[in-house]
């Protein structure tokens, strides 16, 4: 119980600083804002294609629809790896030294940190359900529920993903320069904002698009987690449902062993 009570602890207080932080909730607010009624609308009508004469969706969803999920994504994506800055914050004011020579375990200190940050990542995410009936999706509770999982799930990824950036970079600035660096390939290169054509084969998909554009996107763990929560959300899988799920869990699994590794070293 001590143990739990030195996580929670640890929790709270990321939670309690990441929700006084006005930037960041304007900037959880404004982002899904920007990209559904901006690149939304703008792009929707250009979302089609056009087979003997007659227009159709390339898949049977409005552009609305189909990057509706990845716009949660996106939220979840800056949240995790910004809350990782208070990893620095700590470092640089003196506190981690402090909360590191306490009775608790490095591995628990560093899990209550991932999990405060899971957390606001997730509650940005779902600002983002509130434009759900905007961008003409709806869904019931069990994909309510499904969603929240596997939002939570690549919350806990890519917070453990920031932590590794953060003890590698030690300055602010680095650490802002650098996580974008990683956030923007990584979120364009996962089939977010265009579709494979499911139409096509494998073989037939390496020649309508370039070939190195789809083996990154095939290899892009990214791809499976916003393939998985289409899927959740809206009904739309171009992989198979349970290849995401794996996907992140295995990364979570790998990223948070990372970056304890890292954190055992400060």
């Amino acid at each position: 119980m001590h143990l739990l009570g030195g996580v929670y602890a640890i929790w709270l207080r990321e939670v309690k600083r990441a929700l006084r932080d006005r930037g960041q909730l304007i900037g959880g607010i404004s982002r899904p804002l920007l990209w559904v009624l901006i690149m939304g609308i703008g792009l929707n009508p250009y979302f089609r294609g056009e087979i003997y004469g007659e227009v159709r969706f390339v898949v049977p969803y409005t552009y609305l629809q189909f990057i509706f999920p990845a716009v949660i994504v996106l939220n979840i994506m800056y949240t995790s790896v910004q809350s990782a800055v208070s990893v620095i914050w700590d470092r640089e004011f003196g506190f981690l030294r402090e909360v590191l020579v306490s009775p608790m375990p490095r591995s628990l200190i560093l899990f209550g940190k991932i999990l405060g940050g899971t957390t606001v990542a997730v509650l940005h995410g779902c600002l983002v359900l509130i434009l759900a009936r905007f961008a003409d999706v709806t869904f019931g509770l069990d994909q309510l529920l499904k969603g929240l999982g596997l939002m939570a799930l690549l919350a806990f990824g890519l917070t453990s993903l920031g932590v590794i950036i953060a003890n590698r970079v030690r300055s602010f600035e680095g650490f802002g320069v650098f996580s974008n660096a990683i956030i923007l390939p990584l979120y364009f290169t996962s089939s977010s904002i265009f579709p494979l054509d499911p139409a096509l084969s494998r073989a037939q998909t390496r020649v309508v698009y370039p070939d190195w554009l789809v083996t990154i996107i095939e290899y892009n763990p990214l791809t499976y987690a916003v393939d998985a929560l289409r899927g959740a959300l809206i009904g739309y899988n171009q992989f198979a449902p349970w290849l995401g799920i794996a996907v992140m869990a295995g990364a979570g699994v790998v990223l948070f062993a990372i970056a304890l590794f890292d954190f055992r070293r400060a």
